[in-house]
Parts: C-alpha cells; structure tokens; sequence
C-alpha cells in the first residue's frame, strides 16, 4: 500500500528527528566537556593559539547545539497548523548545518588534545586528516550519490 503525501512528510520528520537524537546526544557531551575546561586548573597554563581555539571549538559546539535541537522548536510551535513540508524541509537544512559545526566543534577539541600532548605540527595535520576524511564520509561520499543519482534519472 503507497503511503500518502502527509504519511511521507511524518515519516521523514520521524527519520529526521531520530538522526538528531543520534547527533545531539554526542554534541551535548562534546558542549558539556567543553564548558568545564575553562575551569580546571590547567587552563591558565594554555596559549594564545590554545585559547583563540577552545573559543571557537566552544561556539561551533553551541551553535550545533542550537541548530540540531531547532527542529523539535519549530515542529512544536507550528504543530497543527498543517505546516508538516515547511518543517521538514527547514529542519532538514538545519541539520545539514549542525552537523557542519559539530564538525567544527570536533576539529577543535581534537587540535586542542593533540597541541596539548604532542604540539602545534601534530595537531594540524592531525585534525585536517580527520577533517578531510569526516568531509568525505560525511559529504562527499552521500553527494556523489546524489549526483549519480540525478545524473542517471535526467538521460
């Protein structure tokens, strides 16, 4: 039996909301850790670089934080007012963009534990390595797919 138009949008916001249940969980851990390192007793001993990192490693973690958890706002506020497509497609793009800064966030407290253990060199070849294979796990890998995909349907 085909599913209706309204049973696909609720059936792709129920895949999309359990997709952020997955990434939340481990962002918040990320975020959480993060906000206790300003305290300990080490961090007086950090650089400037160190510093100028943990910021930004702190930020991308919140605005991920803000965007992974936007969609559950939205569906709520706008529950019953047949607004199911608009939220589904909004709260698509803001995963897409959460996942980019917990990217970021994990890049960051990554340099941070390498510069910490084994200095700058390491940590920047380190965390671009991983970077660079999270982008083509994460990104490249899917939309190659995509393409392919799109390709194959238009000849």
């Amino acid at each position: 039996m085909a599913e209706s138009e309204r049973e696909r949008w609720e059936r792709n916001f129920g895949d999309l909301l359990q997709e952020l249940r997955v990434v939340q969980t481990g962002n918040q851990i990320l975020f959480a850790f993060l906000l206790t390192v300003a305290f300990s007793a080490r961090f007086a001993e950090t650089t400037t670089l160190q510093r100028y990192v943990y910021v930004g490693t702190l930020i991308a973690a919140a605005l991920a934080t803000g965007l992974i958890m936007a969609p559950v706002s939205h569906h709520r506020l706008l529950f019953r007012m047949g607004a199911k497509p608009h939220v589904v497609r909004l709260a698509s793009v803001m995963a897409t963009w959460g996942m980019v800064f917990v990217m970021a966030a994990l890049a960051g407290a990554l340099f941070l534990a390498v510069d910490i253990v084994m200095g700058d060199p390491w940590a920047a070849s380190i965390t671009a390595s991983i970077v660079a294979f999270n982008v083509i796990v994460w990104y490249i890998v899917p939309l190659r797919r995509r393409w392919r995909e799109r390709f194959d349907e238009s000849a």
